[in-house]
């Protein structure tokens, strides 16, 4: 099976671990351009570049599918088909007909429920356990449009709901691992037969809106009953992502860790004050009475 995997982050790494553990390993990995961050503005590579190295796989990262030396290289050569997890860019349509068996996309969500760009964070934030698993697709040239291969769906319950958004990203990137390794190989021998989604019943959702992560809190009272289930929403989607924070006497505290007590009230456990390390929020509130 020769194919290009197209990968971007939180989802890919862990995906392609599992094509690995099954035989399925990519020709071509196109991943997005390294960028500069942290303090110092070093120019970082990816974690898909960096797995694809270590697996001494060969990686291309295009800034734009509008210059003619991107197309060249990805036309010069005849393609089974292609895998898309996570990718940051909108594939054109040259690109979806290039390979025999067309482009197959791996979607952290129960399609046509929450297309978009957040399905993880945003069944969080909305509490939506119903809509979380994992879509194995076809893309078309329409957003998450396209007919399903086969999904599943992750079960939920007041044991396990709701959780982080970090974790939630590693648990659907795991399952939809597993679940592509299945369908590629029962798709490339004709096993399947794609299902039009019922588009009817579609929901959409967007990027996080950064300002939603501010949440108004006094420390010294903790909201309780559905404020404080909504808030912790809140909290984990936006987990690892930049963190929800409140604002107290000026400084911004990021929230680290929460939960809801047994007595339906938000208990939150460790915060990041502002230009200090992170700390117990006990230890937070006893240096806020010195």
């Amino acid at each position: 099976m020769k194919f290009i995997f197209f990968g971007g982050e939180p989802l890919a790494v862990p995906v392609l671990n599992k094509l690995k553990e099954n035989n399925l390993i990519p020709t071509l990995i196109v991943c997005n351009p390294d960028r500069r961050s942290g303090r110092g503005q070093k120019l970082t590579p990816p974690p898909v570049k960096l797995w694809a190295e270590k697996e001494k796989i060969e990686v291309f990262q295009p800034e734009s599918y509008k210059d003619e030396s991107v197309k060249t290289k990805l036309t010069t050569e005849d393609w089974d088909l292609f895998v898309v997890v996570a990718y940051n860019f909108i594939l054109p349509e040259w690109l979806l007909e290039l390979p025999q068996k067309g482009v197959i996309n791996v979607h952290p969500s129960l399609l046509p429920k929450l297309r978009g760009a957040s399905p993880i964070r945003t069944a969080i934030k909305d509490n939506l356990p119903d809509d979380v698993g994992v879509t194995i697709m076809l893309l078309d040239k329409e957003m998450d449009h396209g007919p399903i291969l086969e999904q599943e769906q992750l079960h939920l319950d007041e044991t396990n709901w709701p959780m982080s958004g970090e974790k939630l990203d590693m648990i659907l990137a795991n399952l939809g691992g597993e679940l592509l390794a299945e369908v590629l190989q029962a798709w490339v021998h004709d096993e399947l037969l794609p299902q039009e989604q019922d588009h009817e019943m579609a929901t959409y959702c967007s990027k996080l809106d950064k300002s939603e992560s501010e949440l108004t809190i006094n420390p010294f009272k903790l909201p309780a009953g559905r404020e404080a289930t909504k808030m912790l929403h809140t909290i984990y989607a936006f987990s690892g992502i930049g963190d929800t924070y409140f604002i107290y006497e000026g400084k911004r505290i990021k929230i680290k860790e929460a939960n809801i007590t047994d007595g339906g009230t938000l208990q939150i456990k460790r915060v990041i004050p502002e230009g200090k390390k992170e700390v117990n929020f006990s230890d937070f509130l006893k240096s806020l009475e010195k």
